[in-house]
C-alpha cells in the first residue's frame, strides 16, 4: 500500500524532518463551489475590530447556501487552525443569515483563495518543553456577551489547540 497520501480530502506529504498535512485540493474545490475561484485575495480572514450579531442589517440570505458555505470551511480547519477562530464567528448566524454574515463567510473564502497551500507541519524532535498561550475576547459576542477564549499549547514542535465559545468547543490536536 505505501505511504498514506490522501485521506477524507487531506493530503499526507510525508518528508524526512516530518509530515505536512493539507487540503489544498479541497480548498480549490470550495472556492469554485461557490464561484470565488476568480475572487481577488484578501490578507486576513476576517477585519479588525469588526463585530457581527444577529441584528445585522440587510436582507435574509438563502439559510442552506449559508449553512453549506460554513460547513465547508469548518472542514477546511482541520488543517487551517488560522481560520478556526472566523468560521466560528460565521457559526452563529446559520438560523437567519444577512448578507453581511454572507459577506464575511465570503471574505475568508477570500482570504483562502491566496492563502490555499497553508497546512499543518508535524516535525519530529526531541524537545519535550510544554509552552502555552491563551487569549479571550471578553464578552466579545454582541448578542449574549459570551467570551470566545483560545489556547494553544506546545510540547516540542507539535501543538494543542482549543478554541471554546460560550456554548461550542472546537479543538484540535496536532
Amino acid at each position: 500500500m505505501g505511504l498514506m497520501a490522501y485521506y477524507l480530502g487531506i493530503e499526507v506529504k510525508q518528508e524526512d524532518k516530518g509530515i505536512f498535512i493539507t487540503q489544498e485540493g479541497y480548498a480549490k474545490e470550495v472556492l469554485k463551489k461557490f464561484k470565488m475561484d476568480d475572487a481577488n485575495p484578501v490578507g486576513t480572514p476576517m477585519e479588525c475590530g469588526s463585530k457581527l450579531s444577529k441584528h445585522e442589517k440587510g436582507e435574509n440570505v438563502d439559510p442552506t447556501l449559508y449553512k453549506s458555505l460554513v460547513g465547508s470551511l469548518r472542514y477546511l480547519t482541520c488543517t487551517r487552525p488560522d481560520i478556526l477562530y472566523v468560521v466560528g464567528v460565521v457559526s452563529r448566524y446559520m438560523e437567519a443569515p444577512t448578507t453581511t454574515h454572507f459577506k464575511a463567510a465570503k471574505r475568508i473564502l477570500r482570504y483562502i483563495k491566496g492563502t490555499t497551500n497553508f497546512g499543518l507541519h508535524y516535525y519530529s524532535s526531541d524537545n519535550y518543553n510544554i509552552v502555552g498561550y491563551s487569549d479571550s475576547d471578553w464578552s466579545g459576542d454582541l448578542d449574549d456577551r459570551k467570551s470566545t477564549t483560545g489556547f494553544v499549547f506546545f510540547m516540542g514542535d507539535t501543538a494543542h489547540l482549543d478554541v471554546k465559545e460560550a456554548t461550542n468547543s472546537h479543538t484540535i490536536n496536532l
